[in-house]
């Protein structure tokens, strides 16, 4: 279809959508597909793509079908182009959402004319009922958004996105413009190929989005540090990314309770709660939403200021794409990433199981996004050159890795002997068994398999296992070594790994943070703990007060508080009731009970010495009372044997007076006379608690021993006296 050349672009712009000029190449495009071409475009987040098919249905005669992975993006667009017009018929969506009455409205509105704009899920789209009524339909463009769903290769497959040009072939054919803001030249060639446009004209912008920062930092204390970062940038909206469902609940949960206005989002929610949750995040009811990928795609909302991933994504283009979200006004954008390489090993599961090719593009996806997480090199740079577009700057100014270079060394003989070590063993270990070899880790494993035997054994032993795991890490992502995925990651070196090891070459490692270790499942949940050294003057003034509230009281000091409950005051400065109950060994009637001193003597301290306390950024933990303890002090309270809840929780005795003894240390009361008097003679018990009563300088298990003599009494008996003693006059 021509439109005739009178026919002003900017006027109409203008007349829409109120803008004075076109963004890149959105102008370009347009006339494109006016002229009946079909058009590819490749434009980032933020580059303005939803105009380039909006703007050309509104000049075009008939309507626009545009295809659409999300009912959340239907809808999105849809009420932005109803703002623009005054006839509510301008856009509509067709997808399961809609009831039967409102389906009909909608094919009335696009039969009558009214309809400019038809948004279509690619599952509706294949209904039988849904083509034979598009038959009926004067069509003026298709346009596939989100193409990259196309690709096996794409960061977000859709099977069902490879069906739609036979669909278009049935329904009737018309110009076509795909557009998708994250394409590597695979993914291009993939989406041309299969929707049959590959005489296209390529529309492609460049990736490079000047205003976003990135930044990967080790996963540790991750949900403490978002909640720093979220605070010291308090009312800008952001969006925090996880993986798995439960994790966005954690820690959507975590960071409520840290007083941030958060909401979660997922699949797995129910479609009214989520929309509910994307619109308060859009209307600024809320800051934050934390959400799995399924939040975003098409979102359009230009503040938002940081994009945070919890968990690192599965490849580089779901990445681009999720950090696209950020700064698309051009503002502010901070990308920051959590990365631990356990969370790597987590995905490499995932994929077993799976057909072999789909392994094959998996693992090439992982390794490309290991490479960018650990890489020592500009990230922008990374990042434009997995798109096939060169970043000539040497330094952007604008990521970690270029305000922070990291210490850079030569690692070439160190990638040979790793690579030897593979070989020497046979090619049947996973990185963890070649590293503790090199490292000369004697454990089990290698034992078993007599590896402490080999000549290789203990060869680099100057450095320990995790930096051999980086240093083949490194290997692997340099393409010398193969890692098999259905048989448990196990390595073996490729031809590029024996031209290697046979003629070595310049290799640079990087000195890194620890990208092993990270956050287990519980990191979200950990709430406080030791964050710093003791401040030994506060800590003995603490010990001085103790003494005498003791004395006051009449009860041996370490009653009131312990030593590990002193010293960890001396570290977190509490100076309200609730971060007192926070302190080690302190539960809620302790510190109703004694706390009160201590706290006005901290503050005062805090003040007259300008201190800066840790407590300050402690994440609050969700209350998840341990089920174990429960059991416990209901089980008490029923009074149980002792012997026999241990025996209901396969523990040992000890381990159960361990769990008692925490219990009561925390504050809480328990009876357990009716267990002691069953198990201890009377004179026992009086000898044991006057003790602990008159002579007892510490609540030193072993001291009592020594006093009291070990052949008369035994272990069990004195930490059950204890317990009975703590809990009487302690609590």
């Amino acid at each position: 279809m021509s439109v005739g050349a009178d026919i002003s672009l900017k006027d109409s712009l203008k007349k829409y959508f109120g803008f004075d000029s076109f963004k890149g190449n959105q102008e370009v495009v347009i006339r494109n597909v006016l002229e009946g071409n079909d058009s590819f475009v490749l434009m980032p987040t933020g580059g303005g793509k939803s105009l380039c098919y909006q703007l050309s249905s509104l000049i075009m005669g008939g309507t626009a079908i545009v295809i659409s992975p999300l009912i959340a993006l239907m809808k999105n667009q849809v009420d932005s182009m109803r703002g623009f017009s005054t006839e509510e018929g301008i856009a509509h969506f067709l997808n399961s959402s809609l009831t039967k009455t409102q389906m009909q409205k909608v094919k009335q509105d696009v039969l009558d004319g009214k309809t400019k704009l038809l948004y279509v899920a690619p599952e509706s789209l294949t209904k039988e009922e849904n083509i034979n009524f598009l038959k009926q339909v004067e069509i003026s463009f298709y346009a596939v958004d989100e193409a990259h769903c196309i690709s096996e290769w794409g960061h977000d497959f859709r099977p069902e996105y490879r069906r739609i040009r036979p669909i278009i072939n049935k329904i009737g054919v018309a110009p076509l413009i795909a557009l998708t803001a994250t394409a590597t030249p695979k993914v291009q060639s993939d989406i041309q190929k299969n929707l049959d446009m590959l005489k296209a004209s390529v529309f492609k912008s460049s990736f490079n989005r000047e205003n976003l920062y990135y930044e990967v930092r080790p996963k540790v204390d991750a949900a403490k540090e978002i909640i720093k970062f979220i605070k010291n940038n308090s009312g800008k909206s952001g969006i925090i990314y996880c993986l798995s469902r439960k994790k966005v609940e954690e820690l959507a949960e975590i960071l409520k309770v840290n007083g941030i206005k958060v909401l979660p989002y997922h699949a797995g929610m129910d479609a009214a709660t989520r929309s509910q949750n994307q619109d308060m995040f859009l209307m600024e009811d809320v800051d934050v939403i934390v959400a799995t990928i399924a939040f975003g795609m098409g979102i359009d909302k230009p503040d938002v200021r940081f994009v945070i991933h919890y968990d690192i994504p599965k490849s580089l283009e779901g990445y681009y794409q999720e950090t696209g979200r950020a700064g698309r006004d051009g503002g502010e954008g901070k990308c920051i990433s959590f990365y631990s390489y356990k969370d790597i090993q987590k995905l490499e599961k995932f994929m077993q199981g799976k057909p072999l090719a789909e392994q094959e593009i998996g693992k090439q996806l992982l390794v490309e996004t290991v490479a960018y997480a650990e890489g020592a090199v500009c990230r922008r740079k990374i990042l434009l050159h997995y798109f096939g577009e060169e970043y000539k700057i040497e330094n952007c100014e604008n990521c970690d890795n270029c305000n922070h270079p990291k210490e850079q060394f030569e690692g070439q003989d160190d990638v040979v002997l790793a690579l030897n070590a593979i070989i020497v063993v046979k090619e049947k270990f996973k990185s963890e068994h070649v590293s503790n070899v090199l490292a000369g880790v004697k454990n089990s494993a290698i034992k078993s398999y007599k590896h402490h035997e080999l000549e290789i054994f203990g060869d680099g032993s100057k450095e320990d296992p995790k930096y051999w795991n980086a240093v083949l890490r490194q290997a692997l992502v340099a393409g010398f070594i193969d890692k098999d995925i259905e048989n448990y990651g196990l390595l073996s070196v490729n031809k590029a790994g024996k031209e290697f090891i046979n003629n070595p070459t310049s290799f640079t490692l990087s000195k890194d943070h620890d990208y092993e270790s990270g956050d287990d499942e519980t990191d979200a949940k950990s709430g406080g703990g030791k964050t710093g050294a003791v401040d030994n003057e506060l800590f003995n003034i603490l010990k001085d007060l103790r003494k005498k509230v003791a004395k006051d009281l009449n009860l041996p000091p370490f009653v009131i508080f312990q030593d590990p409950s002193i010293e960890d005051m001396a570290i977190q400065y509490p100076i309200s009731l609730d971060e007192m109950q926070r302190i080690v060994g302190v539960g809620t009637g302790k510190a109703q009970k004694y706390s009160g001193e201590f706290i006005e003597l901290i503050k005062k301290y805090v003040e007259e010495k300008e201190i800066i306390r840790p407590m300050d950024m402690v994440v609050k933990s969700v209350v998840n009372k341990s089920g174990m303890k429960v059991y416990i002090i209901q089980s008490i309270d029923r009074q149980i044997s002792l012997a026999d809840i241990a025996n209901a929780k396969g523990l040992e005795m000890k381990q159960l007076l361990e769990e008692i003894e925490s219990i009561v240390q925390s504050g809480t009361k328990l009876n357990i006379d009716y267990y002691i008097s069953e198990t201890i003679d009377e004179d026992k018990q009086d000898d044991i608690y006057e003790y602990f009563r008159e002579e007892a300088e510490t609540e030193s298990i072993d001291a009592a021993l020594e006093e009291l003599g070990e052949e008369y009494y035994s272990e069990e008996e004195i930490r059950l006296m204890r317990i009975k003693f703590f809990s009487e006059l302690g609590n």
